[in-house]
């Protein structure tokens, strides 16, 4: 029980990788409060985290809008009195297409729930976290954070940014005993990751079956990794295990060739 009784933020956590994060801390004792934009997924997670004995809190939050942001975190602080970990996991795929032919809306809307939402998470999360001189922030990137991704500029983008947000955040909170560090998911089993392969499919013209082996090629391990796999690499790094880490970017992607 690693964190009984301490306080985790994970955003995006009706679902998909949130999802498997917010019940993998709820299993190690935390109360989770969890961040969303739709209520009745999240109410789904918190039925399994209440049969676990510990006290979920739901905030129906966009994270791309500051004040929902700040609102969040300060229901977080007035219900449990602190904030121990922030997990930074609520995002979007965007629009797959040629760049030239993304409409500047997506283009907007990915960069600010990906990476403006963990800023705005992070800025009112780590302020509590000061006046304690303790915490703990893990932001959910990708390794589509450090390769050239063709039709996904937008999320290459937002995901090339939140390293870079994690490397700087680690340098600013450090001496203030707050660690942040990134997870880098390659191809996760998923809905989501379904709905990614179909849009690619779509925009290339190809089967789904064709795609689908795409994202597989590389890794060496010829799967993809599992959410249950993602949330276990989190919930170290927010861990005391983790005590000497921050400002790094850890890859949970069956070792993909990165290009």
């Amino acid at each position: 029980m690693r964190f009984k009784d301490q306080t985790v933020i994970v955003t995006g956590g009706g679902h998909g990788i949130g999802r498997a994060i917010a019940l993998a801390f709820g299993r190690e004792g935390a109360n989770v409060v969890i961040g969303a934009r739709g209520r009745e997924r999240m109410e789904e997670v918190a039925a399994e985290l209440r049969a676990m004995g510990t006290r979920p809190m739901l905030c129906v939050t966009d994270v791309s809008r500051e004040a929902e942001a700040r609102e969040m975190v300060g229901a977080a602080r007035a219900e449990y009195g602190a904030i121990d970990v922030l997990v930074n996991n609520a995002g979007i795929a965007g629009p797959t297409g040629l760049a030239r032919d993304i409409p500047v809306d997506g283009w907007s809307e990915t960069i600010g729930v990906n990476l403006s939402g963990a800023f705005y998470c992070s800025r009112h999360a780590s302020a509590t976290m000061i006046e304690r001189r303790r915490g703990a922030i893990v932001n959910i990137a990708s390794v589509a954070g450090r390769i050239g991704y063709a039709l996904r500029t937008p999320y290459a983008a937002s995901k090339w940014g939140m390293i870079g947000l994690s490397h700087s955040l680690a340098a600013e909170l450090g001496p203030y005993g707050i660690r942040v560090n990134a997870v880098l998911p390659g191809s996760t089993e998923g809905e989501r990751m379904n709905r990614v392969i179909a849009a690619r499919a779509s925009a290339e013209g190809k089967p789904l079956d064709e795609v689908r082996e795409w994202y597989v090629k590389d890794i060496p391990m010829k799967r993809m990794v599992t959410e249950a796999e993602v949330a276990e690499a989190v919930t170290f790094l927010a861990s005391d295990a983790a005590s000497g880490m921050t400002g790094q970017a850890v890859s949970v992607c069956g070792g993909f060739r990165m290009q």
